[in-house]
């Protein structure tokens, strides 16, 4: 599991996260939510060793994030942030070959070349492996960036907004290829997601973040919740019953 033991991260007298006390069961998707601001991204990037602690402790799987060396965290977590700023002139296969750095240090093996393919055709990336990034839409390089993160092969696997730039059709193709790693790959899947009904459907678990500090963990149907939902968001939020399970009103 992921462990965040009195966890701070201090940007300024008026802005700032934690403390924070929070497990993460393994398996299965965990989802991050909350107003904008409220510090998921921060919490993620903390969790991933991109952004350092001020205080407190987060271990994953038993492993120190802090002191763990990077060559074996790489192998037990892999990240993808909301900002990539790769060579535009990689093709998509190059770039989902970055994922096996940790294994390969880029000398790429029979067994690498085997988990890039897989992982091309799991998030149905095949007819575009070698199209370069700047031939792609938003959306498109998105689904390569998140094969890169599939590709490093670890149990935990860590996606920031990962919709971004994604439309109707491909947010819901996204959810269910992450849905699917996590069951059938074995992948613990910790995502930021904005649309508290892509959490309810997919997530297995639901962790809302306000004003630095995780105020609700539980299962969906605990989070959603009219009076839950209404005081994270600070706005007024109705569930409704859908065809396929409980729908947050919001506008």
């Amino acid at each position: 599991m992921i462990s965040l033991t009195s966890v701070r991260k201090k940007y300024s007298g008026e802005v700032s996260i934690g403390p924070v006390d929070l497990e993460i069961p393994a398996g299965g998707i965990t989802a991050l939510v909350g107003p904008n601001g409220a510090g998921k991204s921060t919490l993620l990037t903390m969790m991933g060793r991109l952004l350092g602690l001020d205080e407190g402790t987060i271990e994953i799987a038993g492993y120190d994030v802090s002191s763990t060396a990077s060559k074996d965290l790489a192998k037990i977590v892999s990240i993808l942030r909301q900002e990539n700023h790769f060579i535009t002139r990689l093709t998509v296969r190059q770039l989902v070959g970055f994922g096996r750095f940790p294994h390969s240090r880029g000398r790429l093996t029979v067994k690498d070349e085997a988990v890039i393919s897989e992982t091309i055709d799991f998030l149905e990336l095949s007819d575009l492996e070698n199209r370069y990034l700047d031939e792609l839409s938003g959306g498109q390089r998105q689904r390569a960036y998140v094969a890169m993160v599939l590709a490093q092969d670890t149990e935990f696997v860590l996606l920031d907004e990962p919709l971004n730039n994604l439309d109707m059709k491909h947010s819901v193709q996204m959810m269910r290829h992450l849905k699917e790693a996590a069951a059938v790959l074995g992948r613990t899947i910790v995502i930021v997601l904005h649309d508290i009904n892509f959490a309810g459907h997919y997530a297995d678990h639901i962790c809302a973040v306000k004003e630095g500090h995780v105020v609700e963990f539980g299962s969906p149907d605990q989070i959603l919740n009219d009076d839950v939902l209404t005081r994270v968001f600070d706005t007024p939020v109705q569930i409704v019953a859908g065809p396929n399970g409980p729908l947050a009103v919001y506008y």
